[in-house]
């Protein structure tokens, strides 16, 4: 069994910053792609950021310049730095972790609970 726990929403004034954290733990091999997706209040979720084991990482056009994903493979972690805040970068910001559970096996999606982002005009 895997789980994915987030941590580092809140609220903040426009133009501010966040770090949001979140780790994988339980039954894990290999990490192989980590990232975050948000969903906004009536909105679908979207994507934001992802990082895959090697380093590589993609950003959503919306974020690119101002969003900084990192990740920690020894802690199967990923980070997200959040600067000049918007907005309309409120929602809910929800951690994903591409788990191998042993050797052999095929990925699976793990997701945490998210958490709220709030930025204030």
């Amino acid at each position: 069994q895997v789980q994915v726990v987030e941590s580092g929403g809140g609220l903040v004034q426009a133009g501010g910053s966040l770090r949001l954290s979140c780790a994988a733990s339980g039954s894990i091999f290999s990490t192989p792609v980590m990232g975050w997706y948000r969903q906004a209040p009536g909105k679908q979720r979207d994507f934001v950021a992802n990082i895959i084991s090697g380093g590589s990482t993609n950003y959503a056009d919306s974020v690119k310049g101002r969003f900084t994903i990192s990740r920690d493979n020894a802690k199967n972690a990923v980070y997200l730095q959040m600067n000049n805040l918007k907005p309309e970068d409120t929602g809910v910001y929800s951690c994903y972790a591409e788990v191998i559970e042993a050797r052999g096996l095929v990925p699976y999606d793990y997701w945490g609970q998210g958490t709220q982002v709030t930025v204030s005009s």
